[in-house]
């Protein structure tokens, strides 16, 4: 099971940390916190984040599996 702070890094890949929070418009050190889940970021930085990927927030921030997992016990 991938955590979100695993996918923001694999997405980010060659890219530094300094130029994507930059892009993002957010403090370098919250985008290291995001990336190592010691934070998870407010609705609108996840809107902001997809959108700058161009992936669905479901794909970044809700592992899949758990929700498959749910439907399946109901």
């Amino acid at each position: 099971m991938k955590g979100f702070g695993k996918i923001l890094v694999e997405l980010r890949g060659g890219n530094t940390q300094e130029k994507v929070a930059k892009d993002l418009g957010i403090a370098t050190s919250t985008l290291g916190m995001y990336e190592t889940e010691r934070r998870v970021p407010r609705d609108s930085i996840k809107l902001r984040i997809s959108e700058y990927y161009q992936k669905p927030v479901q794909y970044i921030f809700f592992n899949p599996e758990c929700h498959e997992r749910g439907q399946n016990n109901g």
